[in-house]
């Protein structure tokens, strides 16, 4: 039975834990054990907090022998990213000279879902800084996808999307800024949800520094799982207020549309060209909806280029100007040798044009909403090329700049602040296939539902073992 427990979901976990069919000892000694087992091969989790983890889990029981209330994730195992506040917990962001950075007190959603009953269990991978769409860093090593060792398990939460995958933990905590919830996803075969702008609160401990505006604007915390419901399940214990955050918004998690709504299908957005079987993904998830009672139609969103590269502007402006001095002195020679090459693909703004382009997204979200009036929901490709081979994106300006391109209606969702889940759609040449569905603003319900449906007619593909080549 042991060797079941970290087979489950977070939310048939919870459920077990609260019938008493399980304890939450067990749950998280399952989940350790895989953690020894196969973490080895894959450099995903960076530190296990056995310790911690085993006394939360003992009171845990505790609690349900006293007859205690109990939360929604009472007794559940979850992981997250070294981006995100743990208290008692080093905060790295990857970085060597971050290894000793550890916070009094947990980030918002953190503190929120320890109330819920979530138990942290491990810390996961991610590039320096987050600002790599491979996860490796000096400090821990490079993490393997358990698909294809000689694939990016994607960045820059590929650490959670590794352990998920691998069985390692039922749920996990990861940022998303340019695609890092998304894009490790599709790499690894397990589902996230990039939340809306100010639907989960966000914060670091002091001294972090104050974020620049892209970083305010573009940057989400969310969940990530195996299961579509388990993304829904968290979102309803971690969405609640934190004065930390003055950008959290008191927005209801379901606005009672609760019926089949109109998708935009586009398999090749912008029609810049897109892998094959990432195509045949997509079509594949919209026969799906189809079948779901979704009306379903290829219709091209507006201005997905002129997003692409707006993002792509003004991120590549604050990376150089607020933090490329910094990756200097700090991050891994790879790490900056990426934003290196993204800084010579995309030549920085000068103050003029950075202060227009904040009106071009203005622009851009508007045509988006009244977009969105017709086709509340678009489906389509998290990356328009399946996961590179590693090295791919140090290899040079065109390479790299190519994989950014790639991930064209990922950074759009970053740019505009919406709401998206991935999720896998199956198996091709021995890689996992992934879409996403974007919605409007604060509809993460209308993205979850359609996720579900796509969910139970084509199946979870994950925990698998790791695969040696």
């Amino acid at each position: 039975m042991m060797d079941e427990l970290w087979r489950m979901g977070a939310a048939d976990l919870a459920a077990a834990i609260a019938g008493k069919e399980l304890t939450s000892s067990d749950v998280v000694d399952a989940h350790l054990a895989r953690i020894e087992a196969v973490n080895p091969a894959l450099n995903a989790v960076t530190v296990v907090l056995a310790d911690e983890a085993r006394a939360a889990a003992a009171e845990a029981d505790r609690a349900l022998q006293r007859g205690d209330a109990v939360g929604p994730l009472h007794g559940v195992p979850m992981s997250v990213k070294e981006s995100i506040d743990v208290a008692g917990s080093a905060t790295t962001q990857g970085i060597v000279a971050l290894a000793n950075t550890v916070p009094e007190v947990d980030a918002p959603h953190i503190s929120q879902l320890r109330a819920a009953g979530a138990i942290p269990i491990a810390r996961t991978n991610m590039p320096d800084f987050g600002l790599r769409v491979h996860t490796d860093n000096a400090l821990h090593g490079a993490t393997k996808n358990p698909w294809d060792p000689g694939r990016t398990p994607g960045g820059s939460s590929g650490g959670e999307a590794v352990a998920l995958a691998a069985g390692m933990t039922p749920l996990g905590m990861g940022g998303d800024y340019a695609g890092s919830l998304r894009w490790p996803s599709q790499c690894c075969g397990t589902v996230a949800l990039r939340p809306t702008l100010g639907r989960v609160s966000r914060a670091s401990a002091p001294p972090t520094p104050e974020p620049p505006s892209t970083f305010q604007l573009f940057a989400v915390v969310g969940p990530m799982a195996r299961h579509v419901r388990d993304l829904r399940l968290a979102l309803g214990s971690m969405s609640g207020p934190d004065a930390r955050d003055p950008w959290w918004t008191p927005a209801p998690l379901r606005n009672g549309q609760a019926v089949p709504v109109r998708v935009a299908v586009t398999a090749d957005p912008a029609g810049e060209g897109v892998h094959p079987d990432v195509a045949a993904g997509v079509r594949r998830a919209a026969e799906a909806l189809a079948d779901a009672g979704y009306t379903v139609e290829e219709v091209e969103p507006p201005q997905v280029a002129e997003a692409r590269d707006l993002f792509q502007q003004l991120v590549i402006t604050e990376v150089n100007a607020a933090y490329l001095p910094l990756l200097e002195q700090l991050a891994s020679p790879d790490a900056l040798r990426f934003v290196q090459l993204g800084v010579e693909a995309v030549p920085p703004l000068d103050l003029r044009e950075y202060i227009a382009g904040f009106g071009t997204r203005f622009a851009i979200a508007r045509a988006w909403a009244q977009f969105q009036e017709d086709w509340p929901l678009v489906l389509g490709p998290v990356c328009a090329s399946q996961p590179f081979v590693l090295g791919y994106d140090l290899a040079g300006v065109s390479e790299a700049h190519a994989v950014l391109n790639a991930l064209r209606l990922t950074t759009l969702a970053n740019l505009l602040g919406l709401p998206s889940v991935a999720l896998p759609v199956g198996e091709a040449g021995g890689l996992p296939q992934g879409v996403q569905i974007i919605g409007p603003r604060y509809r993460e319900d209308l993205c979850l539902d359609a996720a579900e449906a796509i969910e139970e007619r084509l199946g979870v593909i994950t925990p698998i073992d790791p695969r040696t080549g």
